[in-house]
């Protein structure tokens, strides 16, 4: 075969290509944008929407057995071992009855009173690794509680002393 011998142009073939790419770049746009949108629209890169997704996610079912009153869920919850009555020991960093001190609707050290609803205002991913998120406790406009969620143990914490998300005027 030369260069005078080459197959014909087929005008259908390469109108069938160019629309099959063009349909494969939009069609991987939309999911990008649905992605982001799942994600809870997070201003950061894409490799950590997830972390976020599942952060925004954990901190709902924390708040939900919160404001159902159900601690020992929401203790399962925040150190992500839902057995952790089987072994009260291991987690003597924060033990359970600190955190029912943290977040009883009858402790003196919980400012925010009985949680009857939450809403979360805020989600960022700092310093890499962790993911901040203020909640907003019982329809607060201010003093919003501010959490840590940690996506390799997959466990909530209090935001270290002095860090808190900006939420605006």
């Amino acid at each position: 075969m030369t260069l005078l011998d080459a197959p014909l142009f087929d005008e259908k073939k390469e109108h069938r290509r160019s629309v099959l790419m063009y349909c494969s770049v939009a069609a991987f746009f939309v999911l990008l944008v649905c992605w982001w949108l799942v994600a809870g629209r997070p201003v950061d890169w894409p490799w950590h929407w997830n972390d976020n997704l599942f952060g925004r996610m954990t901190v709902n079912r924390f708040l939900t057995a919160v404001e159902q009153n159900d601690l020992s869920k929401a203790y399962g919850v925040w150190m992500h071992d839902p057995d952790w009555q089987k072994h009260p020991d291991a987690h003597k960093a924060y033990s359970f009855d600190r955190f029912q001190q943290d977040f009883s609707s009858q402790s003196p050290d919980n400012e925010y009173g009985a949680f009857h609803s939450h809403k979360i205002a805020e989600s960022c991913m700092c310093g890499g690794n962790t993911l901040l998120v203020a909640i907003l406790i019982n329809g607060r406009k201010s003093g919003a509680l501010n959490l840590a969620y940690d996506p390799n143990t997959k466990s909530l914490n209090f935001s270290p002393p002095g860090v808190e998300l900006y939420l605006g005027p």
